[in-house]
């Protein structure tokens, strides 16, 4: 973030010096921004309309450099140098620098020969320093070129392609998400179905004691029924034994008549 930043007030220093500039005098201030180790991006520098004023002038060469930095690569230098003005030292290391981008753009991988042959270098170890300490930087930020006339379609579809796959693992994600919540919400249920079960279990069986405790009660009271039964059944058989009895007669005092005692005898 702080790279892109320092780019974009970069841009923004060179917008206002080409704007307060016409004619041969902008060549200074595109070599200048071509050479600076920060800025590489200049379709801003373009869009300035005294830059577009050189269209078709005798200082034409000048934003065809600035058009060679924004789109071109070193080998379309080589091939048409006669249409620019001579580049100093740091804008060849610029130049070269953006042709890296180029081909990154369209491969992947790029193998020793390619990068030799499209940056014109002789050998393996130049191209190796050359890589390791003008083109690589800390991961936190990648530079982009300018678009080129007509690579604003292409662009569009890239994007498009790349949100649809985004959309494609953002779903396949959120289906992952929700087959995770089923899956949870499916071990809650079987833990629910075994408490209810542990707790069916113990109803069932405090069912049970109970069952077998009446059961124990009844068969006590059975048994003292047996026995009071017993007992009245005693009871009145001895009651129900054969009885005697005796009379005796005796004489009343008062008159002749006679009184009879009965006298219960067992």
């Amino acid at each position: 973030m702080e790279i892109e930043e320092k780019q974009a007030e970069v841009i923004d220093h060179f917008v206002k010096q080409v704007s307060a500039q016409k004619g041969s005098a902008l060549g200074s201030v595109f070599v200048e921004a071509t050479s600076h180790p920060s800025l590489f991006a200049f379709s801003e520098i373009l869009a300035v309309p005294t830059v577009a004023e050189l269209e078709g002038t005798d200082n034409s060469v000048h934003l065809e450099m600035l058009r060679l930095f924004a789109h071109g690569t070193w080998s379309d230098y080589k091939r048409n140098s006669g249409k620019f003005p001579q580049l100093v030292p740091d804008q060849v290391l610029k130049l070269k620098q953006l042709t890296v981008l180029t081909l990154a753009e369209t491969k992947k991988v790029l193998s020793y020969d390619q990068l030799m042959r499209e940056l014109d270098v002789t050998n393996v170890r130049e191209l190796e320093d050359f890589l390791i300490n003008d083109c690589m930087y800390a991961v936190q930020f990648a530079a982009g070129r300018d678009l080129r006339p007509g690579q604003l379609g292409s662009m569009i579809q890239t994007l498009s392609n790349c949100f649809w796959l985004c959309s494609l693992e953002l779903a396949s994600s959120t289906r992952l998400a929700t087959s995770d919540n089923l899956l949870v919400t499916i071990q809650d249920k079987i833990k629910w179905a075994d408490t209810m079960s542990e707790l069916d279990k113990k109803h069932r069986k405090e069912l049970e004691d109970r069952v077998m405790e009446v059961k124990k009660a009844v068969s006590v009271k059975e048994k003292a029924s047996d026995v009071l039964k017993k007992e009245h059944a005693t009871y009145w058989t001895a009651f129900r034994r054969p009885t005697r009895f005796l009379f005796t007669i005796v004489p009343v005092t008062n008159d002749s008549a006679f009184q009879a005692v009965i006298v219960l005898l067992w």
